[in-house]
């Protein structure tokens, strides 16, 4: 079973849990608009939105990425069963995108497992660029 992340593994793309962003973010040292926080995760507006409604999922436990929380089932269900409540919370009424970022190839720019909740009211552009 798959652990959170251990700042002696060797990576040069993690960041120690001390330093990773999401991780000072979701312990409030960082300031952010926040969508919605319990006991595991913590949802917050993105700072560069790409669409009207655009926020971000992460867990407080560090995960780098799927790969990582791949073996927490409970965790990514509660993560992606919070989506449609979130979104529809803001304003996400007629539907929604969820992008996951995953390592190099698909340009995960913070290594700290992030979902990206996007909407609006019109229908989202079907180009696929960095989230």
């Amino acid at each position: 079973m798959s652990t959170p992340t251990s700042p002696a593994r060797d990576s040069a793309s993690n960041a120690s849990h001390a330093d990773c962003l999401f991780c000072r973010i979701a312990r409030g040292e960082i300031a952010s608009r926040k969508v919605y926080e319990d006991d595991e995760v913590f949802a917050f507006h993105d700072i560069d939105p790409k669409a009207p409604i655009h926020f971000m999922i992460v867990p407080k436990a560090h995960y780098e990425n799927l790969y990582d929380a791949g073996s927490q089932p409970a965790l990514l269900g509660r993560i992606f069963g919070l989506c449609g409540r979130l979104a529809r919370e803001q304003g996400a009424t007629d539907g929604f995108r969820v992008v996951v970022n995953n390592g190099r190839v698909g340009h995960q720019e913070v290594y700290h497992l992030h979902v990206h909740v996007l909407g609006g009211a019109e229908p989202l552009g079907m180009a696929m660029s960095r989230f």
